[in-house]
């Protein structure tokens, strides 16, 4: 593996804070905002679907969108510092995380676990000003990001607990616009949104496969190995027919199905460029999802 492709980049906006709060910051991956992206987007569809698209969207649904956006950043910050609170000892054994603060020890851990409790306090801040059905919603979700680190001890698809987690936004979205979940299409979404998450994650985790085979962290990428795309084709088959389904069952607009198919292309695109063998590739695919992703927000404006 390049030293050049790691997980800590020497230069960006971080070094012009304090030195204080670099740390920090990187530690909720600031410089990287794709995977505040990924957790932001699905709610964002949802809440677009559940308003009938972007032109009867009440100044209450564009507030729900701006929470669901701040929400994003805090929650994945909190996210990722879980995740390195758990993982301390693993990072320090692969090449692209072994200097995530708390692995090298910029953080120790006792102040990772006040900072988490901070991140927490907003994210509840945010969570309050939504329905109630959405604020037990986010609980339940609370439950998965804590334990979804430690699966990669357990199982050969943490990719599979992480769409999981990351995805609660699809029924929280529809929920906030709505005040409830008897409806079909926000488990639509989320399953789509799940097997999205199955997809793109799977080619994340190859750019870590020979350090964690050493290290002995399993994932979806050591357990296919050279057997991805078949798997992904139908992850991201899965995905386009669900989120397909929730729009026709949503009643949605002819627009909102012809920009979802044009996405699908998008998809397979990924799949064609992509060399599973090459780190900067899988890194670079994998980034690529948020314009998927965007693609399908726009779809849902127009629904």
């Amino acid at each position: 593996m390049s030293k050049a492709h790691t997980d800590i980049k020497n230069d960006g906006w971080i070094k012009k804070l304090p030195s204080n709060f670099q740390p920090y910051a990187i530690l909720m991956r600031l410089d990287r905002p794709i995977g505040s992206w990924l957790l932001f987007l699905p709610g964002a569809w949802s809440i677009l679907l559940a308003s009938k698209g972007f032109d009867k969207l009440t100044p209450y649904g564009t507030y729900m969108l701006f929470l669901f956006a701040i929400g994003a950043i805090i929650m994945r910050g909190a996210g990722c510092a879980i995740n390195d609170f758990w993982d301390r000892k693993l990072d320090a054994q692969v090449e692209r995380t072994k200097n995530r603060p708390i692995a090298s020890g910029k953080i120790a851990p006792k102040d990772a676990l006040i900072f988490i409790a901070l991140l927490l306090l907003i994210g509840l801040a945010i969570l309050i000003q939504m329905p109630k059905i959405t604020i037990i919603t986010g609980f339940i979700s609370l439950f998965f990001i804590t334990l979804y680190p430690l699966m990669k001890r357990w199982t050969w698809w943490p990719q599979a607990f992480l769409g999981l987690t990351i995805n609660f936004g699809a029924l929280m979205g529809w929920s906030a616009i709505t005040e409830d979940l008897w409806h079909l299409s926000p488990f639509l979404l989320y399953i789509g949104a799940f097997f999205w998450t199955m997809g793109y994650d799977t080619i994340y985790a190859y750019q870590d496969i020979e350090d964690d085979e050493l290290a002995g962290i399993k994932s979806s990428a050591r357990a296919l190995e050279q057997n991805a795309i078949p798997w992904i084709i139908a992850f991201y088959l899965i995905l386009i027919s669900t989120i397909l389904s929730a729009g026709f069952i949503a009643s949605a607009n002819w627009p909102f199905y012809a920009l979802t198919t044009l996405s699908s292309f998008h998809l397979f695109w990924q799949l064609k460029m992509w060399n599973y063998k090459d780190p900067e590739s899988s890194l670079k695919i994998f980034k690529s999802n948020r314009d998927f992703g965007i693609m399908i927000f726009l779809a849902c404006m127009w629904s």
